[in-house]
């Protein structure tokens, strides 16, 4: 069973690395989205920054960067208030 998710797994790389090499588009798709979570990570990461001096941090993780990705700043403000609210 593990050779066939594995297998799956392959063959399902390999037709995404199809369709993003025929279509021109799906490049600059794959480009928004290097610099999204570039800037997510940056603004995790200022975060920790700025919340260092007062023993405060956020870890770097998919489940935070993710968050940042999608929501931008406002989900950097919804993760800080979790903390704030849940530790």
């Amino acid at each position: 069973m593990h050779y066939l998710w594995l297998g799956l797994l392959v063959v399902s790389s390999l037709v995404l690395l199809f369709m993003l090499v025929r279509h021109k588009g799906a490049w600059q798709w794959l480009g928004y989205a290097a610099t999204h979570v570039v800037i997510a990570a940056f603004l995790l990461y200022f975060v920790n920054l700025i919340g260092s001096h007062y023993e405060f941090r956020i870890p770097l993780n998919l489940p935070t960067v993710g968050t940042a990705l999608v929501l931008g700043a406002p989900g950097v403000l919804l993760l800080v208030g979790l903390k704030i609210v849940f530790v």
